[in-house]
C-alpha cells in the first residue's frame, strides 16, 4: 500500500480536499484503486453539532456518520462511498484513548500524547488494511495550529516506519499577490515549510494556490528555499470549475511524479477521456437560469456545498448555465423582491425556528406562481406546514419542533427521538430505502420504484394528516416501511416536490442526481432554449 499525506499552510480553506481528490482521480485514471481519509484536529467528536457558519455543511455517509464536507468532494470526484472510517477527529481519537485507559488496556502505563494518541492516529491511517492501492490522507487545519501537532507527529513517525517509496508528503500553501507591488510573494510558503520541517516532515511536493501564474524564477526560488525539486512545485490557479483541476495537475505531470517516487506500476493505459467529458460538460449554453436557495445560512455558501455542486453538475449534464442566489430566510420582508426574478426555488435542510417565516413565504410564492420548487428535509417539512395552513385551512398547523403544543402537528418528532439526551449522532442518519408509487413525478424522475437515499433529521411528516392533505392536492409519492413519508408532490403544479432525505449527497460528477436534473429540466421546458 502507498500513502499520500496532504497538509496545509499559511491559511485554511486552500483546497486540500479538492487537491487530494484531483490527485486521486489522476491515479484512478491509471487504473489504481484510491481511497481518501480525513483527519480533523478539532475536539468535537464529529461536526454534527457545529454551526455551519463555522464549519460549512455536515456531510452524511451511507453508514450514517456525520462528517466534514470534504468527504462529499471525495465522493463526487472519485465516485466512491465513504464511511465512518473515512472521517476522524481529535475528539473521537482522544475519546477512544480515554476509554481504553478506563478499561485498563494500557496495563497501568502513564497515558500520553506520545505514544498513545499518536499510535491511535497511526492505527487509523491503515484502517482499511489492503483494500486499496493508494490512500490519500488529509490532515485538516494549518501547520502551526496547536491542535494539529499530534497528527503531524503521527505522520512523522509513520513515514519513518515505512519504506521510503511507500509514503509521499504534499504541502498545500498560498502564494499571495501584493497588488500595490504587482508581485507574488513566496515568504509565507517558506515560513510554512520551515514550520513543517521543524516538526520533522520534509514535503515531497508543494501545491501553490495562486491568483497569478508562477514563472520559472518563482518556482526555482520555492524549490531552493523549501527543499523540493523544481518539478514538484505545482501551480494551482483559481479556475472556473473545480472539476478542471485534475487536468491542470496532469499537465504539470503530478501523476507521473507520484508514480515514479512511490514506485507504482499503473494498471491500465492512461486516457484523457474523462478530461474531455468534463471539458465538454463545461461548455455551457444559453440561457442562464437563476435558482434561489432560501435558507438561514445564506451568508455561508459552504453550508449548502453539496446542493450547490449538485445543481452545477446537473447544469453541466444539460449543458445549461445557472446562477445560484443565496437568499436569507431571516430577511422575509425583502425575499419576494428577489424571488420574482428567479426561475426555480430550493428550501434546504436545517434546524430550528429561525428563518421559518421566510421559508414559508418562499414556498407559498413558488406554489401560487407555478415556479419549480424543491424542498429538502426541513424544506419538505416546511412545505407540509405551508400546504396545511394555506390549502387545507389548518391555520394553526406546525411542526412540534417549533410548537410542541400545536393544534395540528403535521410534522412531529419520532417516538425513539423523544428521550434523546446527547444531540450528536442520534438522528435518523444514513441510507434508508423508500418505495415510490407509480404514475407520480418522483417515479418519472427516478424511473424506478425503489430508491436508497441518505437522511439526517429527527422529525417526520405525521401520517395522521396524510388522508386530509391528499384530498387537498398533496401526494405522498414515496414511503419508508409503508409508514414514513419520504417524498411529497403537489397536483396542478409543473414541478413541486419535497424530499425527506438529502439527494445532494448522492450526486456524482458524471452522474447528476435525478431530482436536480428534474428541477432544471422543468425550468428548461418552461423557459425554452
Amino acid at each position: 500500500m502507498k500513502y499520500i499525506f496532504i497538509t496545509g499552510g499559511v491559511v485554511s480553506s486552500l483546497g486540500k480536499g479538492i487537491s487530494g481528490a484531483s490527485i486521486g482521480k489522476l491515479l484512478q485514471l491509471h487504473g489504481l484503486t484510491v481511497n481518501i481519509i480525513k483527519f480533523d484536529p478539532y475536539i468535537n467528536i464529529d461536526p454534527g453539532t457545529m454551526n455551519p457558519y463555522q464549519h460549512g455543511e455536515i456531510f452524511v455517509t451511507e453508514d450514517g456518520s456525520e462528517a466534514d464536507l470534504d468527504l462529499g468532494t471525495y465522493e463526487r470526484f472519485l465516485n466512491i462511498y465513504t464511511t465512518k472510517a473515512n472521517t476522524n477527529t481529535a475528539g473521537d481519537i482522544y475519546k477512544t484513548v480515554i476509554n481504553k485507559e478506563r478499561q485498563g488496556c494500557y496495563n497501568g502505563a502513564t497515558v500520553q500524547v506520545i505514544p498513545h494518541v499518536t499510535n491511535e492516529i497511526k492505527k487509523r491511517f491503515v484502517s482499511f488494511k489492503d483494500k486499496y492501492d493508494i490512500y490519500i490522507i488529509e490532515i485538516g487545519g494549518t501547520v502551526g495550529d496547536i491542535e494539529s501537532l499530534p497528527f503531524l507527529e503521527a505522520v512523522r513517525q509513520f513515514r519513518l516506519e515505512k519504506s521510503p517509496h511507500d509514503v509521499f508528503h504534499i504541502h498545500v500553501t498560498l502564494i499571495p499577490y501584493i497588488k500595490s507591488a504587482e508581485e507574488l510573494k513566496t515568504k509565507p510558503t517558506q515560513h510554512s515549510v520551515n514550520k513543517l520541517r521543524e516538526i520533522g516532515i520534509i514535503p515531497d511536493m508543494i501545491i501553490c494556490r495562486t491568483e497569478h501564474q508562477l514563472n520559472k524564477l518563482l518556482r526555482r526560488k520555492i524549490s531552493l528555499f523549501c527543499n523540493v525539486h523544481e518539478n514538484a512545485v505545482i501551480e494551482a490557479l483559481d479556475i472556473a470549475s473545480i472539476y478542471l483541476l485534475p487536468e491542470k495537475f496532469y499537465l504539470q505531470k503530478v501523476d507521473l511524479l507520484l508514480i515514479n517516487q512511490l514506485h507504482i506500476k499503473p494498471k491500465k493505459k492512461f486516457t484523457t477521456t474523462w478530461f474531455n467529458q468534463i471539458n465538454n460538460s463545461n461548455i455551457l449554453h444559453k440561457p442562464k437560469f437563476k435558482i434561489a436557495i432560501v435558507g438561514k445560512y445564506a451568508g455561508c455558501k459552504d453550508a449548502y456545498k453539496s446542493i450547490d455542486e449538485s445543481l452545477h453538475i446537473a447544469a453541466m449534464s444539460l449543458q445549461i448555465d445557472i446562477n445560484i442566489l443565496y437568499c436569507n430566510a431571516d430577511e422575509d420582508n425583502k425575499l419576494i423582491d428577489t424571488l420574482i426574478y428567479c426561475d426555480g426555488i430550493i428550501v434546504p435542510g436545517g434546524f430550528g425556528y429561525r428563518g421559518l417565516n421566510g421559508k414559508l413565504k418562499a414556498i407559498t410564492f413558488a406554489r401560487k406562481n407555478n415556479i419549480p420548487f424543491l424542498g429538502i428535509c426541513l424544506g419538505m417539512q416546511c412545505s407540509i406546514i405551508e400546504i396545511s395552513r394555506n390549502v387545507a385551512n389548518l391555520y394553526e398547523a406546525n411542526s412540534t419542533e417549533f410548537d410542541k403544543n400545536t393544534k395540528y402537528p403535521v410534522v412531529k418528532i419520532l417516538d425513539d427521538q423523544k428521550n434523546i439526551t446527547y444531540r450528536g449522532g442520534t438522528m435518523r442518519l444514513g441510507s434508508y430505502k423508500a418505495i415510490i408509487k407509480k404514475h407520480t413525478l418522483a417515479y418519472s424522475l427516478y424511473n424506478t420504484g425503489t430508491i436508497i437515499e441518505r437522511h439526517r433529521h429527527r422529525y417526520e411528516m405525521n401520517p395522521a394528516f396524510i388522508n386530509l392533505l391528499e384530498k387537498k392536492g398533496l401526494i405522498v409519492s414515496a414511503y419508508h416501511n409503508n409508514i414514513l413519508p419520504e417524498i411529497i408532490e403537489m397536483t396542478n403544479h409543473k414541478f413541486f416536490i419535497g424530499v425527506q432525505f438529502h439527494p445532494e449527497f448522492a450526486s456524482r460528477i458524471t452522474q447528476a442526481h435525478p431530482i436536480f436534473i428534474g428541477l432544471l429540466n422543468s425550468i428548461l421546458n418552461t423557459k425554452g432554449k
